[in-house]
């Protein structure tokens, strides 16, 4: 098939109906507008079964959500206490992480890469770690460059 916006099916499907009305046969019509035959038969049988209505455009709602508002502000507010109030070791949350406590609080287990979507609807982001960690002793660190790494990389 063509590659359409969704909007443009709406005209599509008018222009297809006229056609076929002027005698076009559901194959030319498909050809002309780079839509499968199938498409077009879709269409004109809907067409024919609920008269212009089935043309318009229909808004697409998807499966309805599984986590109501309130249960999603008990979520940040769940998510906000850490990742080892909820029994983790370490205190960064991962997708598999937030995923169990949405399934021990709610009952209701996504795939980790929805999980993603939940929390950028509740406005949270992903964080990058830091290059280096916070704690880390600059000095150590300057000792270990100027003592320990020369001898490394002789051998």
């Amino acid at each position: 098939m063509a590659n359409y916006k969704q909007s443009d099916y709406e005209a599509l499907r008018r222009r297809c109906v006229e056609l076929s009305h002027q005698g076009w046969h559901q194959s030319a019509i498909a050809q002309a507008f780079g839509l499968t035959q199938p498409w077009v038969s879709r269409t004109l049988k809907k067409h024919r079964l609920q008269g212009n209505e089935a043309l318009a455009e229909g808004k697409r709602t998807g499966a309805p959500a599984r986590l109501s508002t309130q249960q999603l502000g008990l979520l940040v507010t769940e998510l906000s206490k850490g990742a080892e109030a909820h029994g983790f070791s370490g205190a960064i949350w991962t997708r598999p992480r937030i995923n169990e406590v949405i399934k021990k609080l709610f009952g209701v287990s996504y795939d980790p890469s929805q999980v993603g979507r939940i929390l950028k609807k509740v406005g949270w982001s992903r964080q990058k770690p830091q290059p280096r960690a916070r704690q880390q002793d600059g000095q150590a660190v300057a000792q270990w460059r100027d003592e320990r790494l020369p001898d490394l990389k002789k051998s």
